[in-house]
This record gives C-alpha cells, structure tokens and sequence, in this order.
C-alpha cells in the first residue's frame, strides 16, 4: 500500500506529459464540466452512474486540485421520483407457488411476511426467529441497526419445515458454505423465473415484497408510525411513499364532486 501512494505523483506526471503531448487543454472550465454532464444525462444514463460521476469529479477537482468548486458547479441531478412495484398478496403467492426448491420458497416468504431486504434475510440466524414473541430479529441492518419485525403464522409454519429438512445450524440459509449465506443474485434469479412461470408482467423484483409488505399493512390500517419501526426507516417521510401506494386507502376517497355541498 506505501509502494502504490508513493507511484501516484509519478503517475500524475505521465498522465499530464501524454496529455501534453496529444496537445490537450491543461485545465477544464466550470462550464466544460457542467456540458459534459448534461450530455450525459441527455444519453440517457443511469443517475446512479451519474452520481458515481459527480462524486469523482468532486474528488479530483476540491481535493486533489483544490479548486473548491462549489455543487453550483458540479450539479448533481435529481432523483427521478418513481412510485415502487407492488403486488398484491395473490401475485406472491402465485410466484412462490411456482418455485420448487423449499429454501428458495422460505427465503421469499419470510422477506415478504416480515418486510426484509434480502440482504437481511439471508443474513438471519436460526436464533433470529422469536417463535414464542412472533418476532423476527434483524441484525445490524441497513444503517448497522438491529430492529425488530414481524413474524408470520404461515411463514413460521414454512420455517419448521424448512429446517427439518435443511437442519441449519447457525445460518439459517447458508450457501454451498455453512458459515457463508446464499447469494442474493441467485435468489434474485430464482424470483424472476418464479414471476415469468406465474405469467406476471409487472417490473417486480425481489424488493417489491418489502413494497408489498408495506403497503399490505397500510390497507390494513396499520399506523405509519409502526410501519416506520418494522421497516427501520430512520425517517417517517421514507415510510410515507407507501401512502402514494395504497389503493385501498386512494379508492375510500370519494371525489369533492361527489360529496356533500361543503357550502350548504
């Protein structure tokens, strides 16, 4: 590691003699920079790539050359705001139904039943299932939080099961490793398949169980407030997209056309 940080002046130096040799511009202008990322987004480029453009960007120029350019500068674009996929619980059932393997059925069944991230479900532990409280525990999850979540009848119903079969000692979906999870690409594989197989063309993934997770609970009239906690949103106004989301709550709503003459 000291070898490479004492190479990196001599590489600057190679970099900036073949750039002057190819006559380049030894500077770049404020509004260079900004052209260059309106072509990009023009292109059509992903604002994750975009962003990834803006960090470098902000690294080179504020730390490295210390220009100290301001965000007016390098302008990061927006998020694109996009409501999340939802399906409904006969659609999640459908596509569990459709995959065979009984571990790759438990995984989408608790993400779903319990509204993980994938990441956290395979992360979770035998001892994570609370079957007497009916809770699930989340370890050190987004944010390096533990939270607790729900635990499903029906799903505590396939976890007994699956360990039956499966036996795990610690891990409670290990990979070809005992003490290695399962890789979330090939869950997500397993659930692509499952979905075409159900004859479902929503742009759903795995993550839309979290989604439909949510947004279940809503349509069932549980609170934001507890919606926030099971999901481990640091902010409330995450947890309130779901609001956007919930067709049962949009179609109680009755048009002020339709209702009482608020004048009367």
């Amino acid at each position: 590691m000291t070898q490479n940080l004492h190479t990196l002046p001599t590489h600057f130096e190679q970099m900036k003699a073949e750039m002057e040799l190819r006559g380049f511009s030894p500077d770049i202008s404020p509004d260079e920079l900004k052209d260059y990322l309106y072509h990009r987004i023009q292109s059509g480029v992903s604002y994750s790539n975009i962003n990834i453009s803006c960090n470098a960007f902000k690294l080179f120029f504020n730390k490295v050359l210390h220009l100290n350019w301001s965000d007016d500068v390098i302008v990061r674009p927006k998020i694109p705001k996009k409501l999340p996929c939802v399906l409904s619980k006969d659609e999640i059932l459908s596509i569990i139904a459709h995959v065979n393997n009984l571990k790759h059925k438990t995984i989408l069944l608790t993400t779903y039943s319990s509204g993980l991230r994938i990441s956290e479900t395979l992360a979770l532990r035998v001892t994570d299932i609370d079957s007497k409280r009916m809770l699930v525990r989340v370890n050190q999850g987004k944010g390096h939080k533990d939270r607790l979540t729900v635990l499903s009848q029906e799903n505590l119903k396939m976890l007994r099961a699956y360990w039956k079969l499966y036996r795990p000692a610690d891990l409670l979906f290990p990979g070809l490793r005992k003490d290695k999870p399962l890789v979330p690409k090939n869950v997500q594989q397993v659930f692509k398949s499952a979905k075409l197989k159900a004859g479902i063309s929503k742009p759903a993934t795995v993550h839309s169980l979290r989604h439909s997770f949510a947004t279940h609970l809503l349509d069932n009239h549980t609170d934001l407030r507890t919606i926030q906690v099971l999901l481990g949103h640091n902010d409330i106004s995450m947890t309130s997209l779901y609001l956007h989301l919930s067709t049962q709550r949009l179609c109680s709503v009755q048009s002020p056309l339709d209702g009482r003459d608020t004048n009367a």
